[in-house]
């Protein structure tokens, strides 16, 4: 049986809407449809994660005539039809016809061409409100609070053929990757007339950011959601336009000019995708067609009580394939190298953020979303089967098991997790008085017990500089030079653990204030010298990680860590190995938490020989005191922390340090 006879065995026929009386509309022309039966198949079967090439406004040409060909999902509609600037606004004139029972609406066009506006009439089965809406696959949208979709197309010549054939290795487990979060209205600023401030568009970005993060050294940058949003003050996590960059910054050719300038540094792009939950928004995905269409129309399902949003529903097929399609074309379009997905955990359980009897079962009885956690199985084999050198990153904030493990062993089949723990217990402890600091010395060391049950990334987001929380050099305790101390202390502290590394803008100078998305990062503060010598110490840390594969070959193995001494709580001292499969790529680590120097404090070594001290975060240089070791200390045949040799070492203030054998002074 092909598959044209199942679908017509199984699917349910629905009678063409009679027309309605009065002088016959204009109809789209009776032409070709881009949509095949397999993909119609596809699409009803949830499978199909191409829909960008198929659904929404495409321009074409067919039989000579130049237009769009429009096609939109809405089974219970009655009627609908395009308008826009083409047609004067008029929204009976232009209909589209149903096509057979998959619930898509097509037709084409002549005379939408690059640029036009336009919008859906849907008039929903039954006699309900008629309304007006944006295209769900539109790829690019009028710059908000204007909400009408724009005709275009994705014509553009890239030129970062070198990253793309390279980009396996610089994405895998065993290669550095230290990356920079970043939100692309507030990075850097312009002031205009009336001393009003604008974000940088695109084109203004592209140098500016690639020349920025290649000279500190970051392998990749986040860009907190790019997708079009109508509230500014989302961030991006209120998404409208799942296809289409915000035209906040410029048009869509224009982002990928800044895609393609990072790749040719060589510098990764990793995107926040919210496939959790969208606006109510009336032009966006809400109530659609009349009905509960793309969210679960039961409250207790379908709405958010936390972010007042819609909650997609994962066990509709044609929902499915909206979201694969929807992270496949940001790879396949716009060269993405990782997509982070936000809100896991909110996907993953039913009474997430709910109190008894808000909350439907699942139906087995459980709180698991058998819906959500098919759909991301699916999305990750999908992106790894069909971009390989592409990075999935789950934010997953519970200790569901196995988030970062292949979905043929019970796992979600992501790349990598955000280690949520260690940055709550990181923070926690950084955030206490040094003084007491030796009464809570398992906040540090707990992680060990879970470092690697997933692929982590450590961050410190933007979530950690938001809501009141303050900056992270605000965090820190004591007068200046003990805050700028901690920061340093923090910052080199998780360089130096197992884990990918993530830093949001402003945090690598010591940014002094909350983050604010309507202002530019305090750039200004660079003129002081200690929030220069923060941004010098990450500068070199991002190196050091690169150059070391000790410091990054294992990040994601059990065999690239070893703790030297984690029971020192009295003096707040940790130490530790990290290595490489390598003979000779040993680090040894050593950090004091408290502001006094430890004098002639020793640690056992995994070697003989001379250790060099390659890095002190008590540098000079960094706006340290400059105490430290001189270069370097010879291992002593004196055993300690059960090895053989040792090292006699001075500890700086709230300082590490990073020592290696036989490396160059």
């Amino acid at each position: 049986m092909t598959r044209k006879q199942i679908r017509e065995k199984s699917s349910p026929r629905r009678k063409a809407s009679a027309p309605t009386p009065g002088p016959k509309p204009a109809q789209p022309r009776a032409v070709g449809s881009l949509l095949t039966d397999d993909d119609i198949y596809l699409f009803n079967e949830g499978t199909h994660h191409k829909l960008y090439d198929k659904l929404g406004c495409r321009l074409t040409t067919q039989e000579g005539v130049k237009g769009a060909h429009f096609a939109v999902w809405a089974p219970n509609a009655e009627r609908v039809t395009v308008f826009g600037d083409f047609n004067g606004w008029d929204k009976g004139s232009h209909r589209l016809h149903p096509r057979g029972s998959s619930g898509i609406w097509e037709g084409f066009i002549e005379g939408v061409e690059r640029g036009s506006h336009y919008k859906f009439h849907i008039s929903p089965r039954g006699g309900g409100r008629s309304v007006d809406k944006a295209d769900p696959f539109a790829l690019y949208a009028e710059k908000p609070p204007r909400t009408a979709s724009i005709a275009w197309d994705l014509d553009y010549e890239w030129n970062d053929e070198k990253w793309m054939q390279e980009r396996k290795n610089r994405n895998a487990l065993h290669t550095p990757m230290s990356i920079y979060e970043m939100h692309l209205g507030s990075w850097r600023r312009v002031v205009e007339e009336g001393a009003r401030e604008r974000s940088l568009t695109y084109l203004e970005m592209a140098e500016k950011l690639a020349d920025y993060v290649e000279r500190m050294g970051f392998t990749h940058v986040q860009l907190l959601p790019i997708m079009e949003h109508p509230f500014y003050g989302s961030w991006g996590y209120q998404t409208t336009g799942y296809f289409a960059p915000t035209s906040r910054y410029g048009p869509p050719q224009d982002f990928m000019t800044l895609i393609d300038r990072l790749h040719q540094r060589g510098i990764g792009v990793i995107l926040d995708w919210v496939p959790s939950h969208f606006p109510t928004d009336e032009h966006g995905l809400g109530w659609f067609d009349g009905t509960h269409l793309f969210e679960h129309a039961d409250p207790r399902q379908g709405f958010h009580p936390d972010w007042k949003s819609y909650i997609f529903n994962y066990s509709r097929n044609e929902v499915r394939g909206f979201l694969l399609s929807s992270a496949m074309f940001w790879i396949e379009k716009y060269h993405i190298d990782a997509i982070r997905v936000d809100a896991v955990a909110s996907m993953l359980y039913l009474d997430y953020s709910r109190k008894e009897g808000e909350w439907i079962p699942n139906e087995f009885g459980g709180r698991e979303n058998l819906g959500a956690i098919s759909f991301l199985r699916r999305l990750n084999e999908d992106i790894y089967k069909n971009h390989p050198g592409v990075q999935t990153i789950a934010e997953e904030s519970t200790a569901w098991p196995m988030v970062s493990r292949p979905t043929y062993v019970g796992g979600l089949g992501f790349g990598f997790k955000w280690d949520m723990g260690w940055m709550h217990d990181t923070l926690l402890y950084m955030s206490r008085d040094p003084i007491h600091r030796r009464h809570h010395h398992g906040e540090l060391t707990f992680r060990s017990v879970y470092a690697f049950s997933e692929n982590f990334v450590m961050p410190l987001s933007h979530d950690e500089v938001v809501h009141g929380k303050g900056s992270l050099l605000g965090r820190m305790p004591g007068d200046e030079w003990r805050r700028f101390a901690n920061l340093r202390l923090l910052l080199s502290y998780m360089y130096t653990q197992p884990g990918k590394k993530l830093i949001f803008m402003g945090g690598e100078f010591g940014q002094s204030r909350e983050w604010r998305h309507d202002h530019s990062l305090d750039w200004d503060l660079l003129d002081h010298p200690p929030h220069a010598g923060v941004q010098r110490m990450v500068e070199e840390l991002n190196r050091i990680y690169r150059d070391e594969p000790g410091l990054h070959k294992l990040d994601c193995d059990p065999r690239g860590f070893e703790w030297i001494d984690c029971s020192d709580a009295d003096n707040s001292v940790l130490a530790w190995i990290r290595k490489s499969d390598r003979e000779g790529d040993e680090v040894a680590i050593v950090v004091n938490f408290t502001p006094v120097p430890r004098l002639n404090y020793r640690v056992g070594a995994p070697r003989d020989g001379v250790w060099r001290e390659i890095f002190n975060s008590d540098s000079e240089r960094y706006g340290g005191s400059g105490q430290g070791n001189h270069g370097g200390v010879e291992a002593s045949p004196i055993a300690c922390h059960g090895r053989k040799h040792s090292l006699c070492l001075t500890l700086p203030p709230l300082a590490a340090v990073i020592l290696k054998r036989g490396a160059p002074a």
